[in-house]
């Protein structure tokens, strides 16, 4: 049994667009919404190079990454081919125009990866 959390109207995220939910461990999670009003969310990190994808294009049921234009399927979070690799996707329900979230999942999924960081890589310096 899931305990959902609110989020947002529907009318809150534009159609084609997103929505970015910040949590207080972990990686953002991004929620978007289709033509058709379909919602989906997904870990807000594509996973070839970690690129935003709440900052993507939305088109059908997919998002290009903003960074290297990879496709991920809003339904399942994975790449298409000739690409691969799949981003953590969370459980969604609309209930009177409200979306809302797996609770569970917003605690847990995803809590483990690490932000991607812009810049050249830090080295520590040689002793």
């Amino acid at each position: 049994m899931s305990d959902w959390k609110a989020i947002c109207r529907i009318d809150d995220i534009p159609r084609l667009g997103s929505r970015r939910v910040s949590r207080p461990h972990g990686l953002d999670v991004a929620v978007f919404r289709s033509e058709q009003d379909e919602i989906f969310a997904l870990l807000d990190r594509c996973p070839h190079k970690g690129g935003p994808l709440s900052q993507g294009i939305v088109f059908g049921t997919s998002v290009a990454c903003p960074l290297h234009n990879w496709t991920i399927g809003l339904a399942d979070g994975c790449a298409r081919a000739p690409d691969e690799g799949c981003t953590p996707r969370f459980s969604v329900k609309v209930e009177a125009g409200l979306v809302h979230l797996d609770a569970h999942e917003l605690q847990t999924v995803g809590t483990g990866l690490a932000r991607p960081t812009a810049g050249p890589a830090h080295h520590p310096a040689a002793a």
